[in-house]
């Protein structure tokens, strides 16, 4: 019993890094394409090209942070569960969310509660 406990653990510390993988790649990738983006638009046409630049590099980080957050919580819940990386991922989850929220504040001008009038 002790053994497969284990065995699962390390298999959740795996799927929590390659979760965190996802995250990284989704934001490296987003910025590549939205670089991209931004030489074909600049290169098209005079509108705005650097808020529409800003927008999409702000939602690749988003998505990123999601999948970050998810790693991280995979790993604490269930690979180390002590009270230290509780509190740990509980301040990591707080930034991390404040970071989302003053991402998305400003890629959308509004809340994510908020309804449009």
């Amino acid at each position: 019993m002790k053994m497969t406990m284990e065995y699962y653990r390390q298999i959740m510390d795996v799927v929590g890094t390659s979760v965190d993988g996802i995250g990284v790649f989704i934001v490296v990738g987003g910025a590549l394409v939205a670089t991209l983006r931004l030489a074909l638009h600049r290169a098209q046409s005079t509108g705005n090209y650097y808020a529409l630049y800003r927008q999409d590099v702000g939602r690749a980080i988003l998505l990123g942070l999601e999948f970050l957050i998810a790693g991280d919580i995979i790993r604490t819940v269930v690979v180390a569960p002590t009270l230290q990386n509780v509190v740990v991922l509980g301040l990591i989850v707080l930034i991390r969310t404040f970071l989302s929220l003053s991402l998305q504040l400003e890629i959308e001008g509004k809340l994510p509660w908020r309804q449009n009038h």
